[in-house]
């Protein structure tokens, strides 16, 4: 069974007197555990996608099915990392991961919220401003925290939207790897749920790698991190091109560039990306 079915998917709305498509007759699926990237110009309905993904909008055609069930509204299955870092401005940093947490899948007592939070700040290098608000805090420090809310939360289908857009070029490259270390299951963040009546800790089975639907403007980036990459046309957003990506993992940034066939991949991307601007550039 597919994780995520996307079956003819297209999304209209009205602005003023005219009728907006902003999606027509998207079709893929992704396997469980695969990550994804999504690349296409600004305008062609990336964001969208992934907010009907989430369930946060209804298609105005076709379906989504995500574990051989019809999408109707938002679920704890999914989590989602947006452009606007979406923090509640009256919340701590440590709060807002926590709140995150809590209202997830996961059964953790209090005390082992707040350490998973503290955790998850610490892995995104904000350990120190833990006790800070939004309104203290810079945009990539902001983006950061809605990172760490959604990787603490422990989803079992990410959803992020040009997540390290409003990061500094540094913190990208280590959130990128932190990323994929998570997601490849090399990181400390299993959990083990606990039965809440005696604060024991359930053993369970070490589970299965997280599916990622992950959209960037960045071809570095996608090659890098993604399992396939699907390439947008421009408004009415449509899959120009699916792309596998065939180099095994852990992959080597300084590695992978070196290689003809990174080469050959990232001039394909580029010339699809720029092609509807034809003769403009």
């Amino acid at each position: 069974m597919y994780k995520i079915e996307v079956d003819k998917v297209g999304v209209s709305y009205d602005e003023g007197n005219k009728r907006f498509t902003a999606l027509s007759d998207i079709s893929f699926t992704v396997e469980p555990g695969q990550f994804i990237s999504i690349i296409g110009s600004s305008g062609c309905g990336k964001s969208t996608l992934l907010s009907v993904l989430g369930g946060l909008r209804m298609p105005s055609s076709g379906k989504v099915i995500i574990d051989g069930a019809p999408v109707t509204g938002p679920g704890k299955n999914r989590g989602t990392v947006f452009q606007h870092y979406s923090l509640f401005p009256w919340m701590s940093a440590r709060n807002n991961v926590a709140f995150g947490i809590k209202h997830s899948t996961i059964k953790l007592p209090r005390k082992e919220i707040g350490n998973r939070a503290d955790r998850f700040l610490e892995k995104v290098g904000l350990e120190n401003f833990k006790d800070k608000y939004p309104g203290q805090l810079s945009g990539g420090m902001k983006q950061r925290v809605a990172i760490a809310r959604a990787l603490a939360m422990d989803t079992e289908i990410l959803l992020m939207d040009e997540p390290f857009g409003a990061v500094d070029a540094k913190n990208r490259t280590l959130l990128q790897e932190l990323l994929l270390k998570l997601w490849e299951g090399n990181g400390d963040d299993i959990i083990f749920p606990f039965d809440l009546t005696n604060n024991e800790p359930i053993a369970q089975p070490v589970r299965e790698r997280k599916t990622v639907v992950f959209v960037t403007h960045d071809i570095d980036e996608a090659i890098l991190m993604s399992d396939r990459i699907i390439m947008f046309t421009n408004s009415p957003g449509r899959i120009s091109k699916e792309l596998e990506v065939p180099f095994k993992r852990p992959r080597s940034r300084a590695a992978l560039v070196q290689t003809a066939e990174y080469t050959r991949l990232r001039n394909e991307l580029l010339t699809l990306f720029y092609k509807d601007f034809g003769s403009d550039i």
